[in-house]
């Protein structure tokens, strides 16, 4: 036991030690195409520099936005015009994807969604990272394999994709020199853009509560930037890891984030034992842990989920269908190859 929970304490503060120290920068794009006939744009892009929106398009406005004063400022007409018209191409590609995608899975009623995710990561030791996934109706479709240079099927219905894309390397190899090489010069240019932002430590604000007695202990860490952060327990001053559920990370309204996680623990146990929610963050020079739980009212409750709330609703109304398996992944913008993605 002693040697585990020394090894647990040096796993703990290594990812300490990581957070604190992280340099590592994201570029996230996410296409949704959705079926004609409902109240929501037929094709969206977003935009996701470091998790945060940063460019956005839909087919209603017909345009390429900013939603970032950093690039704003930084990017002349051509950058706004170039962008728009890749979208106006892409926007038709994917209305088309989604008509192949329904009849190939025998449908001709109801709303279906096709997703593109592309994107890449740096890491400040220059370690690099690419993906590009393509998802319908919230579930995986096909991806490609950056190693191998071939396309992974999900499906039965993908096989034909595949057999189709791997005709020829010319696709293959044209997303994986965006992905390995224009992608990481973009993360470069716009983190030079808005270092200010992009580069900020902001710690979290911690509150660990009840709705009730008996129901779950919950850690909510909220109002930290940047997203990385690290959620675990401790019983009795050991690292706890059964009957932990760790939610998503989720954007708030002003460029932070916050995350929660859930602890299921009876009441005997809980009056018997010492349990505290620990937070590890690059802004936080070493490990915060929170111990004092409040029991709250449904009002109380409702003012601390209700954020939560509204931002699900402001991630639906730019576009993200977060797919079931929840890949979340990345991409582009005007720098995209303008080439069509291939026949579906």
């Amino acid at each position: 036991m002693d040697h585990r929970k020394a090894l647990e304490s040096l796993v703990f503060a290594a990812v300490g030690i990581q957070l604190a120290w992280s340099g590592s920068h994201s570029l996230k794009h996410i296409s949704t195409g959705v079926t004609a006939g409902v109240p929501f744009p037929e094709y969206t892009l977003v935009g996701l520099m470091d998790g945060e929106p940063f460019v956005y398009y839909d087919s209603n406005i017909k345009k390429m936005v900013p939603k970032m004063d950093w690039i704003e400022q930084n990017e002349g007409p051509d950058y706004w015009t170039t962008g728009t018209q890749t979208q106006k191409d892409f926007q038709e590609i994917f209305k088309t994807s989604v008509a192949v995608l329904m009849k190939r899975y025998n449908q001709t009623t109801g709303i279906h969604t096709f997703q593109s995710m592309i994107g890449c990561e740096l890491d400040d030791d220059g370690t690099r990272r690419g993906y590009l996934q393509h998802g319908y109706d919230g579930e995986d479709f096909i991806s490609l394999d950056l190693n191998t240079l071939t396309w992974t099927a999900a499906n039965t219905k993908a096989v034909i994709t595949k057999s189709k894309w791997e005709t020829t390397t010319l696709l293959a190899n044209m997303w994986t020199r965006y992905l390995e090489s224009t992608c990481i010069e973009l993360i470069k240019k716009y983190v030079s853009y808005g270092k200010d932002t992009l580069e900020r430590r902001v710690f979290p604000e911690v509150d660990l509560f009840q709705k009730d007695s008996s129901s779950p202990v919950v850690c909510h860490a909220t109002g930290f930037y940047p997203r990385e952060v690290v959620i675990s327990w401790k019983k009795n001053g050991e690292y706890l890891h059964e009957d932990v559920e760790l939610r998503e990370t989720l954007p708030n309204q002003d460029g932070t984030f916050q995350k929660r996680s859930v602890l299921r623990v009876s009441p005997e146990k809980l009056d018997r034992n010492e349990f505290s929610c620990v937070i590890q963050h690059s802004s936080l020079e070493k490990e915060l842990p929170v111990s004092d739980r409040r029991v709250l009212s449904d009002r109380t409750l409702d003012i601390i989920v209700g954020p939560i709330v509204t931002v699900l609703i402001l991630i639906g109304c730019v576009g993200f269908f977060i797919w079931k398996r929840r890949h979340l992944a990345s991409g582009m913008l005007q720098e995209i190859p303008t080439h069509e993605t291939g026949p579906l």
